[in-house]
């Protein structure tokens, strides 16, 4: 779904963040708009931050052994 809007922006910061990203209008709002929901979900996952303990053991949950530990195995 699309919505399509009009909107007040400035112009220098709008032709500087096209320039940025390399890409018309609509895509640069978009990408602007996507680096701001992401930003939220990383403040959310930050808040979270040592209120989660988990107790993972990374070589057993990679099937590695004592032996093969440091060695790459598809």
């Amino acid at each position: 779904m699309v919505k399509r809007i009009t909107a007040n922006l400035p112009t220098e910061l709008l032709e500087q963040a096209s320039k940025i990203t390399g890409k018309g209008i609509t895509e640069t709002l978009t990408e602007g708009l996507m680096l701001i929901r992401r930003s939220q979900v990383f403040a959310k996952a930050e808040a979270l931050r040592g209120k989660i303990h988990l107790d993972i053991d990374i070589d057993e949950s990679r099937e590695r052994t004592p032996e093969t530990r440091g060695r790459y195995q598809p």
